[in-house]
Order: structure tokens, then sequence, then C-alpha cells
């Protein structure tokens, strides 16, 4: 039998070599994966308690996402000077939950506590509360196309669109939306 010692040391150098470059394919997919199609994002504050906690990590999708009546967005905060920042971190953005659309009409009775679409009560078993705050806006309100109006689940105290600060958020200032949490690890899964 021959002793072949550069034969094996080969192998093991190529199966190494195979091992990195596998690893170093899958921290690029992922990379990428993370940049333009999905982000994380941190939850900051009470305003869409009892659906999020503060400090609730998220998975937000961005890529080839259309708003919709009743998704959780992330939106830039920046909306107000007109400057877009593509930033995820806590202090950058705001979440809320998409309650009207461009071409629809919000009206609120703060006495009842019931939020109106089109003329039709909807039903928002998410809300920690009724929504019983107006913001200073006035009802019924038209939402301009290419528009949004949000509000977060904790109406008492969520600074959104009832108020003059936030008003209509244009769609462009969507960064994504929410749709899986990872932590607490107790709470993982899909986000309604």
């Amino acid at each position: 039998m021959l002793y072949q010692p550069k034969a094996k040391k080969k192998r093991r150098f190529s199966a190494v070599y195979d091992w990195l470059g596998t690893l170093i394919v899958s921290i690029i997919a992922v990379i990428i994966i993370l940049t333009f199609f999905f982000r994380i994002v941190v939850v900051d504050g009470s305003s869409m308690m009892d659906t999020l906690q503060h400090r609730d990590v998220l998975v937000m999708r961005q890529f080839n996402y259309k708003p919709e009546v009743g998704d959780i967005v992330i939106i830039s905060r920046n909306y107000e000077n007109d400057v877009l920042y593509q930033e995820t971190s806590a202090k950058s953005v705001i979440i809320k939950r998409i309650i009207a659309v461009g071409g629809q009409t919000v009206d609120i009775d703060t006495e009842a506590g019931i939020v109106y679409v089109d003329g039709e009560a909807i039903d928002e078993p998410y809300i920690k509360d009724p929504t019983t705050v107006n913001r200073g806006t006035e009802y019924p309100l038209y939402v301009e196309e290419g528009k949004v109006f949000v509000m977060g689940d904790n109406r008492l105290v969520s600074l959104d669109s009832r108020s003059s600060e936030v008003g209509l958020i244009d769609s462009k200032y969507i960064l994504g939306k929410a749709i899986i949490r990872l932590f607490p690890i107790s709470k993982v899964g899909s986000i309604y």
C-alpha cells in the first residue's frame, strides 16, 4: 500500500474551501434579501398596544408592496420634511395601521368611539380602547389618491393621522408592511 499524504491534505483543503464558499454565498444571499426584500424593525413606544409592544422585533416586507386597509406599516418619520430615509431604526420610523387609502372617506364619532370608512363602521377588534380622542382633524375627511390615513391601535395615546402633526401619509413614505414578529420568542409569528 502506498502512502499518499498529499492527496489526503488536498481533499481536506478542498472540503474546507467548499464549506467557506458555501458560507460566503449564503451570507451574501442573506444580505441581499435583507437589503432589498425584508428588513428588521424594532417597535418604539406604546401606540400600537396591544397588538405590538415596546421593543418587539418585526420583519418588514418592502419589495413590491402596495398599501392596503388593515396593514400595519412602517413609515419614514421624515415625511414632514419631504425627505425619505430608508433607515429603519426605531427613531427613524413610526409604525401604524392603515385605516383608509386614497379615494376613501374617514369619519370618526368620538362620542361613540366608532371609526367609519365610506359611511360604514369598521370592525376593529385589535384596538386597545375606543377612538374617543380627536387630535384636531375635521371629519369627514377625504383621503387623496396616493395617500393613506393611519392610526395606532392604542387610540388614546397614538399620534397619527388624526393630528395635523402627522396628517395623511404619502404612500412614498411607507417603507413596507410588518409581517412577522421575531421577538419576544413567546409571540413569534404573523402579525394582523
